[in-house]
């Protein structure tokens, strides 16, 4: 069966009032995800000579995924067009200043260190909860654009005193693990944004 996918877009204008852009540093690289990709641009005409844009390996100038903040090269600071903390928590793991702007409510704020550490814990968790079990699970996805292409295998070699079962489905349903009571980690090949919802390690964190 032929998919054809569209790119869901945006269609109203982000306005920012000056108190809102005076919370802001001197100079910012501006990021956001598809959605609000057309925006970005004219976000960068209100912000002035204060915002950049920069292009990583996706499509589109200061687009960015879950998985690939590779955009995010030169500025210290960074501002996330978006709802959620999702991407900017991506971006802060770079070591970079983040501000956010609500495409909605039209306000900035920075990004809470809290928020970011209490990531960094979650994440913790789900990496002693590997390295003690014996059964993991790894989740793959047959959707495009989620199909991970590296050498599987390469966990198996670097830890031998675990068994691993891969699980193969096009749709990730987190309740049907229930069902799978042996496994005792799980490890996500596809969207990253699972581990918002399970404690579970993306494959990146252990293959790079």
């Amino acid at each position: 069966m032929k998919q054809l996918f569209i790119e869901a877009k945006y269609k109203g204008k982000i306005t920012i009032n000056k108190k809102e852009i005076d919370k802001l540093p001197d100079k910012i690289a501006l990021f956001t995800t598809v959605q609000f990709i057309d925006q970005l641009k004219d976000v960068k005409k209100q912000l002035k000579n204060k915002a950049i844009i920069t292009k990583g390996k996706q499509k589109h100038p200061g687009q960015i995924l879950g998985c690939d903040t590779s955009a995010a090269t030169k500025e210290k600071n960074c501002l996330y067009i978006g709802t959620g903390n999702f991407h900017p928590i991506a971006l802060a793991l770079l070591n970079k200043t983040v501000f956010t702007l609500d495409p909605f409510q039209k306000t900035i704020k920075k990004l809470d260190q809290k928020i970011v550490e209490n990531y960094k814990k979650r994440k913790k968790a789900a990496m002693l909860k590997f390295l003690n079990a014996k059964n993991v699970g790894i989740l793959i996805s047959t959707k495009p654009g989620q199909k991970y292409r590296k050498d599987l295998t390469k966990l198996e070699k670097k830890y031998k005193d675990k068994k691993f079962y891969f699980f193969i489905t096009n749709n990730i349903d987190i309740n049907q693990f229930e069902n799978f009571r042996f496994i005792q980690a799980w490890i996500n090949t596809a969207c990253p944004r699972l581990e918002e919802d399970y404690i579970l390690l993306n494959i990146n964190d252990l293959i790079r």
